[in-house]
């Protein structure tokens, strides 16, 4: 259960992208034996991408995969690169609120429009964007609490 927890958002992620596969893969198969085409399947595929691409930036957000440029930052002493750490976390942390609390707004002051194909609510894309920014801001204030302990940690040696 454990690990089944701390791999989520990853599982979340490989699920939506499997189906964005699958919509793919089925409508190609269905025009290619003279079938026509599934009409709902590029709508699919475009949710399922959307949901795979925000949920899986915050598995790469947990697992601090994004692209980082750390030369003069390892230049600094332990502390400081601990210091800097938590700025860093605080930035991170306030500039991921500020973008939940706009998607947020987004969501409750659009119209719920309905997809052309699926006639389903447009927000059921969009909430794609309110979960992931909501994780974010989570493993932010984890990140932030383990800095401070490293930061203690290394003060007390």
């Amino acid at each position: 259960m454990k690990k089944l927890l701390s791999n989520f958002e990853e599982i979340i992620a490989g699920f939506f992208l499997i189906i964005t596969v699958l919509s793919v893969v089925l409508n190609v198969f269905y025009r290619s034996i003279g079938l026509g085409t599934i009409s709902t399947s590029e709508e699919i595929a475009t949710i399922s991408f959307v949901w795979s691409v925000y949920i899986g930036a915050v598995a790469c957000y947990k697992r601090k995969m994004h692209i980082g440029v750390d030369m003069l930052v390892q230049m600094l002493s332990k502390k400081g690169r601990n210091i800097f750490a938590i700025f860093l976390d605080i930035f991170l942390m306030v500039v991921n609120f500020i973008i939940l609390y706009l998607c947020t707004i987004f969501i409750m002051t659009s119209q719920e429009k309905p997809t052309p194909v699926l006639g389903i609510s447009s927000n059921y894309l969009n909430m794609a964007l309110l979960i992931s920014f909501f994780l974010m801001s989570v493993h932010s204030v984890i990140f932030l609490f383990k800095d401070i302990k490293k930061l203690k940690k290394v003060g007390e040696e």
